[in-house]
């Protein structure tokens, strides 16, 4: 099996690889752009698979509402550097794209199991 040039176990583990690189740049984005007050979350367990989704989700939707309100504010005329809004838009676009990936590969290995005779 073979989607768009990547296969079998070492392309999910390059596109995995990838979503975690991409999620660890947007979480150090958020831990630089967030007040002084706020202190950063840590697990003292491993967390499930489900978990690890949600987690995954909710910091793409966190990066896209941060890119969508500096925009925002750039479009009203606010002190706001255009290097910064177009970082965050590209960075959100990147995180929505790899989990966008992830879910197709996960669709796909879904599909797959469950046409595998029993």
């Amino acid at each position: 099996m073979s989607v768009g040039g990547i296969g079998g176990a070492g392309g999910i583990d390059r596109v995995m690889a990838l979503r975690a690189q991409i999620l660890e740049r947007n979480q150090a984005l958020a831990r630089a752009s967030a007040t002084p007050a706020a202190a950063p979350v840590t697990e003292t367990k491993p967390a499930s698979f489900a978990q690890s989704m949600q987690t995954a989700l909710e910091n793409v939707n966190q990066g896209q509402s941060q890119a969508a309100k500096l925009s925002e504010s750039y479009e009203r005329g606010e002190t706001v550097d255009i290097a910064k809004v177009m970082l965050a838009r590209q960075q959100a676009s990147v995180g929505f794209e790899a989990t966008l990936q992830v879910r197709n590969k996960l669709l796909s290995a879904y599909k797959d199991i469950m046409s595998m005779p029993v």
